[in-house]
């Protein structure tokens, strides 16, 4: 039984070249780039599936091509989803340090750097931002339920607004609810 995990690349001998996009319990979703979403069981998945690219697909060229563009099909939407990309630290944050110091005088200080806690989070950031595309995606959600969830992430989204001061772009920012006049 071969072992899956999402993103993976992995080839069809029919549908060529694809991405996994879910691994559910007895089941393997996979992304081709020219037949869309396929759904395997996974004994068929372990008979169908394989790691390493057939020499030609059916139309006799190459599976490389095929996977170059489904890399770059990947990276323009995670560019469109904001997964991706560059997130600036504020120019006046660039080689600064975050202590954190206890109110008791005999403990010790904590120090890191600043830009370790901004990489932070911005994958803070961009989990969520997963989280809420996969909750939209959810078939087994129903609108009700989605709503109620979104609602978690975008108070979480509220939360995190305290740390837009290191954002260098406002388009970056957290955003929250806001509220209604």
């Amino acid at each position: 039984m071969a072992n899956y995990s999402t993103g993976q690349v992995v080839y069809h001998q029919d549908f060529g070249t694809g991405r996994v996009v879910n691994v559910a319990e007895n089941q393997v979703t996979v992304n081709f780039i020219r037949t869309g979403v396929r759904v395997f069981i996974q004994s068929s998945a372990d008979e169908e599936l394989s790691y390493t690219p057939f020499l030609q697909d059916e139309d006799g060229d190459s599976d490389r091509e095929a996977l170059d563009e489904l890399k770059a099909a990947l990276r323009e939407v995670l560019r469109e989803e904001g997964l991706t990309g560059d997130v600036s630290l504020a120019e006046r944050w660039d080689g600064g340090e975050l202590v954190l110091k206890p109110a008791r005088p005999e403990l010790q200080p904590k120090t890191v750097s600043i830009d370790t806690f901004f990489h932070k989070i911005v994958m803070i950031r961009n989990q969520l931002r997963v989280l809420e595309a996969n909750i939209n995606g959810s078939k087994n959600l129903t609108d009700s339920e989605k709503v109620d969830l979104q609602q978690y992430i975008t108070r979480c989204y509220g939360t995190l607004t305290t740390f837009n001061v290191l954002f260098a772009d406002k388009k970056d920012w957290f955003v929250g609810s806001k509220k209604e006049d």
